[in-house]
Order: structure tokens, then C-alpha cells, then sequence
């Protein structure tokens, strides 16, 4: 009998400034499943890469010479299925762990017609053609900016925040609230299309103005709302604003608190990031999947290449409230304990499965598609026909498409939590 794809992997670690340090960081305990792995207490580790992207690419942990790209090339109708394999031609997704101390860039990603647009004029910086949507799923309590607010939201920090007004100008400000007046919530198309072009203005005046403008204004605004001892509850405005500061002294991301929406997840809630839509992480520990690309627009909160031009014209400037921004889980076939997290692309999609005290056994079909199972808390075994492994938390492992596999917990653990990330066509 051949043995079933199924591949224990080694993850490749980014050690990003951003990442939490030393074993506060999840991605640093994950990757101490590998036996070579120490934790240094004083090195970030912001990102474990799952998947065959050529700048982390996993490996098998039999054997470290041979990679999950190569194995995937040696038979890819077998791992990928024939259409999945004629489609894309390698895995569509790339499966990260990521582990946030502090805030990353105010980005967007660029849709289909844009990465190659962008790959093809400035291929040092782009440095692929593909789009990359993007989902993330809370390990613990997370914290993000996503889309624009409400129009009435942004209205009335207009009028709470009189540096916001005298960065942009009474000019732009008052064209602004002219427009937007009235059509706040409209449907009509006209009204919809009115609102995001002030918008589009308000926003692209803030991103371009002068860095030493921008940095007086956030020095006064932080100055004013020190003094008035504001409430600094974690997660208010005042208290976002000035820990923004902190981390990036005077930077133009700190006014864009006040343009989009704030985001805190529990563990287990997601979002979907798509295309053209601006973002930052701010803290805590996430799975995160995404087409295979690592293109990445930026204008804020970041030592890196800034690209304002090109975030400002790409936007949607789609504005909605936070709730908007949830992906909502659903039943994931006849299975139990497990829910999908199934977003509007063809990709990826991920399942979270949570065993319990009751339940310790949970079969799966086989998928008809390539997926990597990475557990995130608990004990216990994954079988396949003669195979056993052994599961803890850190375990990540590749599966062939039309695979069947059984999860099993311990039977004295109360708990095994594992994350799946897969594609269908």
C-alpha cells in the first residue's frame, strides 16, 4: 500500500521588527515544534510561513533538503488535483501564523489588473503579478484598522479634531462635509459615488501633505489630548492615537485612526481583506491566508517603501461600519466541531476545528483540493488508513487533494484547536 500525501512541514520564521519578542510571540512557540528551533528572548518573531512562497518555503521534516514545492512538482495531479494543478500550477495560498507587538503599515493590495500593472513597471518592488485577498482568524484578542468609518463618524471627528481640519484645510473640509451632508447612508448610485470622491479627496490631502505639517499637527493633537486627561481605555481613540505616536512619532497613519474603522477580534472571529481596501494590524496573535503574493502597498506606519500615489488612486474608498468588516463563520459539512471561514475568492478558504471535553473525534472527507492543517492549542493525533502522527500545538502538516483524514484528541485533554486552510474549485 503507497503511504498517503500527507507531509509533515518545517516553517520558515520572519523575524520583522513588528513581531512580538521571544516566547510572548505564538509564531516563536509554533516553531518550537521544529527540534532545531530555539527561542532567542530578545528576537522578534512576527510571521510563520506556511506554503511554497519562494521567500519562506516550507520544508519537508523528514527531510529538510527536499521542499513542499519540489514534492508538490514531483505529482501535482496527485496533490493538487489535475484542475487545481492546470490552474494554478502550484499551491494557490500562502498560510501564515502571525504574532503582532506593534502596528503594521497602513497598506492595500493590489487587485489582478494592478499587481501585473505594478510587477511589470517596478519589478524590484512589486515582485509578482498576482493579486492577494487576505483573511485573518484571531488566536487572541486582535486589533486592527479596516475600511473607512461611517461617513457620520468621520463628520463628527471633523468637528472633535481641529488638527484633522487644519491638516486638510477648511477648503477641503467644508467641500467635504457639503457633499456627504444628507447622503450619508444613501443607496442611490449617484449619492454613493458623490460620497466616495470627497472621500477619496479628504483622504489623498491627508496621505500627501508636507511631513513636517503632518508631524506638527499629530504633535499638537497629542499634546491637547495628554492634557486633558482623556480616557485612555484601550481601544478608544485617544488611547489609539497616542499609542500610535509612541510606536511612530508624528506619522501620517496616526490620522488615519480617525478615518478608519476600528476592529477588535476574539479569538475565532475573521475578516476578509479584499482588494484595494486599506488595512493595519495593531496587535495580538492571528492565522492569516492569502492568494500567493506578497505585493503590498504602503503609506504609514512603516520604515519601508511608501507608495501614497499609488495607495490613494487604488482605494475602493467603500465606507461601512466595523461590524461590515466580520466573516461571519458557517457549518462546515456534516462536522460537529468544526466551522468554515469562507470568503468571496477561489483561492482559500480556512475551517477552524475546537475539540472539547465531550468530543474527541472528528473525520473529514477527503478535500478536492491541496491543504495545510496547523494546530494551534491542545493534543492528539491526525490518522490516515496505516498512518498515525502525533499532534501539539505548533504541528503543521500538507495534505493531498481527495484525502480523508481523522482528528483525534487525547483523551485526558479538554481541548485541541487546529486551523485548516484549503482550496476548492
Amino acid at each position: 500500500m503507497s503511504k498517503p500525501a500527507v507531509y509533515k512541514l518545517k516553517c520558515a520564521v520572519q523575524n520583522y521588527d513588528w513581531g512580538k519578542v521571544g516566547s510572548e510571540s505564538k509564531v516563536a512557540q509554533f516553531a518550537q515544534n521544529s527540534n532545531d528551533f530555539e527561542i532567542q528572548l530578545d528576537k522578534p518573531y512576527a510571521e510563520l510561513w506556511m506554503g511554497t512562497h519562494p521567500n519562506g518555503p516550507s520544508v519537508l521534516a523528514e527531510q529538510p533538503s527536499n521542499s513542499l514545492k519540489e514534492k508538490i512538482e514531483s505529482n501535482p495531479d496527485e496533490l493538487l488535483s489535475p484542475e487545481i494543478s492546470k490552474i494554478y500550477g502550484d499551491l494557490p495560498f500562502l498560510f501564515k501564523v502571525l504574532s503582532v507587538r506593534k502596528a503594521l503599515s497602513i497598506q492595500a493590495h493590489p487587485d489582478k489588473k494592478l499587481g501585473k500593472e505594478l510587477f511589470e513597471k517596478f519589478p524590484k518592488i512589486y515582485k509578482d503579478p498576482n493579486h492577494k485577498p487576505e483573511m485573518a482568524v484571531a488566536i487572541t484578542d486582535f486589533e486592527a484598522l479596516c475600511g473607512f468609518r461611517p461617513l457620520e463618524e468621520i463628520k463628527s471627528f471633523l468637528n472633535e479634531y481641529p488638527e484633522l481640519v487644519e491638516l486638510i484645510g477648511n477648503e477641503i473640509s467644508s467641500r467635504f462635509l457639503q457633499i456627504v451632508n444628507g447622503r450619508e447612508v444613501s443607496q442611490f448610485t449617484e449619492d454613493i459615488e458623490l460620497n466616495k470622491s470627497a472621500l477619496c479627496e479628504l483622504f489623498t490631502k491627508i496621505m500627501t501633505t508636507n511631513e513636517s505639517i503632518v508631524s506638527q499637527q499629530v504633535d499638537k493633537l497629542i499634546k491637547r489630548l495628554k492634557s486633558n486627561n482623556s480616557s485612555l481605555a484601550k481601544g478608544s481613540i485617544p488611547e489609539l492615537l497616542i499609542r500610535l505616536n509612541n510606536q511612530f512619532p508624528g506619522d501620517v497613519g496616526i490620522f488615519c485612526v480617525l478615518l478608519l474603522n476600528y476592529i477588535k477580534l476574539d479569538p475565532g472571529q475573521a475578516m476578509f481583506l479584499g482588494a484595494n481596501e486599506p488595512h493595519a494590524y495593531l496587535s495580538g496573535d492571528i492565522v492569516e491566508c492569502m492568494a500567493a503574493s506578497d505585493n503590498v502597498v504602503r503609506a504609514g506606519l512603516t520604515p519601508k517603501f511608501k507608495d501614497v500615489n499609488v495607495l490613494t488612486n487604488m482605494l475602493t474608498y467603500r465606507y461601512d461600519s466595523a461590524k461590515s468588516q466580520i466573516l461571519a463563520s458557517i457549518p462546515y459539512n456534516n462536522n460537529k466541531l468544526t466551522v468554515l471561514y469562507d470568503p468571496p475568492i477561489e483561492e482559500f478558504s480556512v475551517s477552524m476545528t475546537r475539540f472539547n471535553s465531550l468530543e474527541k473525534k472528528e473525520a473529514f472527507d477527503g478535500i478536492p483540493g491541496p491543504s495545510i492543517i496547523i494546530v494551534i492549542d491542545g493534543k492528539g493525533t491526525l490518522k490516515v488508513d496505516n498512518l498515525s502522527e502525533s499532534l501539539e500545538p505548533g504541528s503543521v502538516f500538507f495534505i493531498g487533494a481527495n484525502v480523508p483524514i481523522i482528528i483525534e484528541a487525547v483523551a485526558d485533554s479538554d481541548k485541541l484547536d487546529l486551523f485548516r486552510a484549503f482550496c476548492t474549485l
